[in-house]
């Protein structure tokens, strides 16, 4: 039996976003059956299917059916593992709001040295994975890469820390007030601010399934992080444009002053070529650059909800097909408020 004086003793709601985790759903379930009675008073896990294309929504269904604490939502299609997140932080009612993978390799029973945290006066507590059992150059990379990253953005990262964190109240409120389209969720974390505090622990391999990241998707995913909180890409093509500017100035003069010296002799065609391809290059780098800021921009001018419900445990009269997010949640959470 759990010792009562490390209970927490508000609501725990859990968020499980799920994306074709069919072979791992139910070993999940299992485990936070058997681990959180013993963390808090009371809890319900939200199980966020992310238009999966294997049979995970059935298992939530029968999931739900089986025991009500276990709620499910269903997104209309494949949004990505923001939105799900957002949809499951959206509609969570416990004072603490968790977030875990569902491949089990975020430790539920992590819990229990989390809350205690939380309880403590903390906003947000994070799991920080150590990078034991992880190959070398993956290692070596994922080092610099959050080097780089942190002289990039306006908000620090710490190299281990992702998803898996304990939220307050407070802290749900606030990401659910930034209503931007374009969501990086590690940086968001780090931007809203408040009280944090860290907790480590040992790699742990996935209970079954496959990943869903591919070297293509870490790499986006790396790009949006840099983009979505900093204009310093724009800032570096300006840096870039007038250092390649200063070198053709530099060379057209050396060119002139052979020419004075020594004459014309040839035509320079192999340097005429790789001066084109160069600078040709360099542009399609700097219009990239721009259409990635641009295509941002007209995606925010949209105002797209960022996700839409098609099912979930709550019953068709209760499931909103979209959630409004932004400073309007705010402002409508505060006018029920002062009606309750």
């Amino acid at each position: 039996m759990a010792d009562s004086s490390k209970t927490f003793t508000g609501m725990l709601s859990v968020v499980v976003p799920c994306y074709n985790e069919e072979a791992v759903v139910d070993s999940m379930v299992a485990v936070l059956q058997d681990v959180l009675p013993g963390i808090a008073a009371s809890f319900e896990v939200l199980l966020v299917d992310d238009g999966s294309s294997d049979r995970t929504l059935e298992r939530l269904r029968a999931i739900n059916a089986e025991d009500e604490r276990f709620r499910y939502l269903a997104l209309s299609r494949n949004f990505g593992k923001e939105s799900a997140m957002l949809a499951g932080l959206s509609q969570a009612k416990g004072d603490a709001v968790a977030i875990l993978d569902a491949d089990l390799q975020h430790p539920p029973a992590l819990l229990a040295q989390m809350l205690p945290l939380l309880a403590a006066g903390n906003d947000q507590v994070i799991a920080r994975r150590t990078r034991t059992g992880d190959k070398p150059l993956r290692t070596l990379f994922s080092k610099a890469y959050y080097r780089v990253f942190n002289r990039l953005i306006d908000v620090t990262l710490e190299d281990g820390a992702g998803d898996f964190r304990v939220l307050s109240r407070r802290a749900v409120r606030a990401l659910l007030a930034v209503g931007e389209y374009n969501r990086f969720s590690k940086g968001l974390f780090s931007w809203i601010g408040f009280e944090t505090a860290v907790v480590d622990y040992e790699n742990v391999a996935r209970a079954g399934g496959e990943t869903k990241w591919s070297m293509r998707s870490l790499v986006n995913y790396g790009i949006d992080g840099v983009v979505s909180f900093n204009s310093r890409p724009l800032r570096l093509a300006i840096y870039f444009g007038a250092f390649i500017s200063l070198v053709a100035f530099v060379y057209a003069l050396w060119v002139l002053g052979d020419a004075i010296i020594n004459g014309n002799q040839a035509p320079g065609y192999v340097t005429t070529i790789c001066t084109v391809v160069g600078f040709g290059g360099v542009q399609m780098i700097l219009l990239g650059v721009i259409g990635e800021y641009l295509g941002r921009i007209y995606l925010e001018t949209k105002q797209r909800p960022h996700f839409l419900l098609k099912e979930s445990s709550d019953g068709p009269d209760r499931t909103p097909v979209a959630v409004l997010l932004g400073q309007e949640h705010e402002q409508f959470i505060n006018l029920n408020e002062d009606r309750a």
